[in-house]
């Protein structure tokens, strides 16, 4: 193995050469396939005789031609990553290449691969140099068009991006059909789909008035299961017009399901690639929260088509560009379709449990990296961005974004000289390029926010006021190391809300008390402020409960903490999924984070008392919330009812937690009785905590009703592989041999194996049982697919935070790993890190 060398931001260099135009030729074959490329090509500066170095991976190339002639074999070299042009001719030219590939062979489903029947591409980050020679990077940027070629029979369907041009049938049973993209793009946003798929077809008119049809396809068997995604498509594309004034480009935009594909989905010009979890889902197949995650991610797909498409980033340092922005913008679109609340609890919990560990570990960047490891969101940088600016300058700024960088390949500095050239808002002037924004109210002892009127901070005093209206939240933007901000007329002590709605991506330490805290829990205007009052608490009273235990103390739980969340409970003007959010503890994970060396074990333990504890204390209270929550109406995706469902089986967890006759029973009447997926697998969960002849015999019945479905399977192989259950490696290395496990499908093993990794007290068992499955796995995964295999071994990450016990074994691991033969760079590069950090 070639060590990867790791790249650097202070190295990018402007391409030598500019691609004009690019033609693609495929023919698809059952045992090879013919790939011709002819490239228009011009010297990206006047004069240049670099030579033309293109980039490929597992290539045979058949030939070479400048201007329509062959090369000779002393005018080029190939190796294993790069073919190079000697002395390519001054000015433009023409370039062809014709090269042979194997998609039957590419299970690393980059680049070309066929699975399942089907011929599909994936080209992010670097898959397009598996098709063809070529500049790979996402700087060139070209109009392109695809001609494909296929047997008609076995690929009666052939889709590349932009528009169809021309289509027909061709001797011996083969058809072709040719697509042109006017917009120019990278090589990365290259797309192409072959193989035999139906599709729901629906149009959208946009605001200008033009009709566009809009397409899915999948397999036939699965088209009922599309609707949800072709209302989440039509609301996506609604909502982008009135929020940020963009209208879709083409007249056609097609969407492809597809139940092997390593990301979630692809943003391809004008053909989407989904994975099929992220797409199909019916009331019997599909929960809440996948209803809800298809709403975003096919809004966030939809949204590349500006944020990533027609404005792309200049190199991979630059991702946050299209990724951060995008991701801001499709958190946005779920908060306006659902509850804003809720949305941001969501996202923040995701930031806290993924992001915030990861950038304690040895894989941390910052938002933009000057060496490219892995990609960081920066979805909250810019949210930043639109406190600092206002919702008004914020649009403006992207307004003016588009209107200069519209077909270009540019980077994060752009982005923020549009954003900052808005005219300054009232009492501020000057913006500063980094700072950190904190939204605070004061709330008096009635529990009501008071009136603010002005602010004197650094030798400025500033008026608040809002249209002549009162002023009850304002943003404290901190520069420097030490800011103090005086608020007058305030006429009695007040508790402060402190970084409401989470306006910056920080870690807060305050003075507040307890006392302050459930204070804010049952008062704060701001709902998110209030389920992060409540937040703190637990996570205090966690660690303070994990020190007993580490003591062998008795332990017991706070009875305030315990009337805090029933008085929850019990309030009915509050939304009903933002009370299951409330009077959800933190994670393990999160736990862990807090401590100087963690211990899962402490915290499983200390987490599993409080939920059984509080299941007692409060199991009325639950009881009747399970009761009245019920509903015999069929499914809706809408916020009542979701937030209806999603309070009633946090109950029954809860109540399943104490593991007694009656509320078993409750828990097994509730999963034979439900009428949708959402409540029948939150039965099943609750029923899967406890070990047993219960929870084994359901867990089968499960199975046996949807064993023909392989998405309900994955949640099926996830719920077991998560689970906390004592001893659960040898269950989860049990199911790796399933007739429906397949290692070759990469949902299946984001389920069973990433979801093993996600139960700290099983994952790392003090005898090791969980690190040497995980390192045996990554050997077998890499042989298969590494980027699979890479975001696996990632778990071994963070080894030094544990005990010196668990620290010996995981490191032993990752040796293992590092030293094994044929590993491949992308494996090397995560376990390298971790060994190192």
């Amino acid at each position: 193995m070639d060590l990867p060398k790791e790249i650097f931001l202070k190295e990018y260099k402007k391409p030598d050469y500019l691609f004009d135009s690019v033609n693609l030729e495929f023919q698809l074959g059952e045992d090879k396939t013919i790939v011709t490329s002819k490239i228009a090509v011009s010297p990206g500066t006047e004069g240049t005789s670099s030579p033309l170095t293109l980039h490929g991976r597992d290539l045979k190339l058949l030939s070479i031609k400048v201007n329509g002639k062959d090369l000779k074999s002393e005018d080029y070299t190939v190796d294993s990553r790069h073919l190079t042009v000697s002395r390519p001719p001054g000015g433009t030219f023409n370039l062809e290449i014709v090269t042979e590939i194997y998609p039957q062979l590419n299970t690393s489903l980059e680049g070309l691969y066929k699975s399942t029947g089907n011929f599909c591409t994936q080209c992010e980050a670097e898959g397009f140099r598996k098709i063809t020679y070529f500049q790979d990077r996402p700087d060139v940027m070209a109009t392109y068009t695809c001609r494909i070629e296929a047997d008609k029979t076995l690929y009666p369907v052939l889709l590349s991006n932009g528009n169809l041009i021309e289509q027909g049938d061709l001797e011996g049973g083969k058809h072709y059909a040719l697509w042109e993209d006017p917009f120019k793009k990278p090589s990365y946003l290259f797309a192409l789909v072959a193989g035999q798929l139906d599709c729901r077809e629906d149009s959208f008119t946009t605001c200008s008035g033009r009709k566009v049809t809009l397409r899915i396809w999948t397999p036939g068997q699965d088209l009922a299961k599309t609707a949800h995604a072709m209302y989440s498509l039509k609301a996506a594309m609604k909502w982008d017009e009135e929020v940020f004034g963009l209208e879709y480009d083409l007249d056609l935009f097609n969407i492809v399901v597809v139940p092997d594909f390593n990301m979630g989905a692809m943003e391809n010009k004008s053909l989407n690639i989904f994975q099929s979890r992220l797409v199909l889902a019916s009331p019997e197949t599909a929960t809440d929260g996948d209803y809800a995650a298809i709403l975003g991610v096919v809004g966030h797909e939809y949204f590349h088509n500006w944020t990533g498409n027609r404005v792309t980033c200049r190199d991979w340092f630059q991702l946050t560009l299209k990724e951060g922005l995008t991701v801001f913008r499709d958190q946005e679109f779920s908060s306006d379709l659902g509850c804003r609340t809720v949305k941001r609890i969501a996202d923040v919990s995701k930031l806290r449990t993924y992001q915030f560990p990861q950038d304690a570990g040895p894989m941390a960047h910052p938002i933009r990296p000057h060496s490219w490891t892995i990609f960081i969101p920066g979805a909250e940088v810019v949210r930043m961005y639109k406190t600092m600016f206002g919702a008004s300058g914020f649009r403006k700024g992207m307004d003016l974004y588009f209107q200069r960088h519209d077909g270009q390949a540019v980077t994060c500095e752009d982005f923020y000289a549009a954003i900052q050239e808005v005219p300054p808002t009232p009492g501020q002037p000057v913006k500063e390029p980094m700072f950190i924004p904190i939204a605070v109210g004061l709330v008096d002892s009635t529990g009501k926010d008071m009136p603010l009127t002005s602010i004197y901070s650094d030798g400025m005093l500033q008026s608040l006021t809002s249209d002549g209206q009162p002023v009850f939240t304002t943003v404290l933007q901190f520069n420097k190391k030490e800011e103090e901000f005086i608020f007058n007329n305030i006429p009695e002590k007040p508790v402060p809300s402190l970084l409401r709605g989470y306006s910056a991506p920080v870690r807060l330490d305050s003075d507040l008390t307890e006392s302050d805290l459930f204070f804010l829990l049952a008062n704060d205007s701001d709902e998110f402020n209030r389920w992060e009052a409540g937040q703190v608490l637990s996570r205090k009273l966690m660690l303070s409960l994990v020190a007993d235990f580490q003591q062998q103390k008795t332990l017991a739980l706070n009875p305030k903490f315990v009337d805090g969340l029933r008085s929850i409970l019990r309030n009915t003007s509050l939304d009903k999924e933002f009370i299951a959010k409330a009077i959800t503890l933190p994670g393990q994970g999160e736990i862990m984070d807090m401590m100087p060396v963690a211990d899962p074990d402490a915290v499983h333990a200390v987490r599993t008392f409080i939920k059984k504890e509080l299941a007692l204390q409060l199991k009325d209270d639950l009881l009747s919330t399970v009761t009245n929550n019920r509903s015999s109406e069929a499914y809706t995706f809408d916020h009542d009812s979701m937030a209806r469902r999603a309070l009633k089986n946090t109950c029954l967890a809860y109540l399943a937690s104490l593991n007694e006759p009656d509320t078993t029973e409750l828990a097994f009447i509730e999963y034979k009785s439900a009428t949708n997926m959402t409540e029948q697998f939150a039965a099943l969960a609750a029923l899967s905590q406890n070990p047993g002849q219960v929870r084994d015999d359901t867990l089968l019945d499960f199975y046996n009703k949807w064993q023909h479905d392989y998405l309900v399977v994955s949640k099926w192989f996830a719920l077991q592989a998560t689970s906390d259950i004592p001893g659960n490696v040898a269950n989860v290395q049990k199911l790796l041999g399933h007739p429906a496990f397949d290692m070759r499908n990469p949902n299946k093993v984001y389920s069973l194996i990433g979801g093993f990794c996600g139960s700290p007290v099983n994952f790392h068992a003090k005898d090791g049982s969980g690190y040497k499955f995980l390192g045996e796995v990554v050997l077998q995964l890499d042989k298969i697919n590494p980027q699979v295999a890479s975001r696996m071994v990632s778990a071994f990450s963070r080894w030094r935070r544990y005990d010196e016990s668990r620290q010996a074994l995981a490191k032993a691991q990752l040796e293992m790993i590092v030293s094994a033969n044929g590993l491949s760079e992308n494996v090397y590069e995560i376990a390298s890190k971790s060994l190192a950090a």
